[in-house]
């Protein structure tokens, strides 16, 4: 991943964090049209964001143990 792309990936994990989202919220707000701008999927490449099936919720994602220290790590 390139350095332009971390503060990128850190900003998704850190708006995710904030409550588990609707893959269908992540999918239309995060998308883009450039193939090389990937964000959340090199987040959940990183193991910081994970995908869940949850009762009432359908497809979430959610931040990972990963990601939660990605977060500190980086004083967020």
């Amino acid at each position: 991943m390139s350095e332009t792309a971390d503060p990128l990936v850190l900003d998704f994990v850190e708006w995710v964090a904030r409550e588990p989202r609707a893959y269908a919220e992540v999918v239309s707000t995060w998308k883009t049209s450039c193939p090389r701008l990937t964000i959340w999927e090199d987040a959940a490449d990183r193991g910081f964001v994970t995908r869940e099936s949850r009762p009432g919720l359908g497809l979430i994602i959610a931040v990972t143990d990963s990601g939660a220290k990605f977060l500190r790590a980086h004083g967020r």
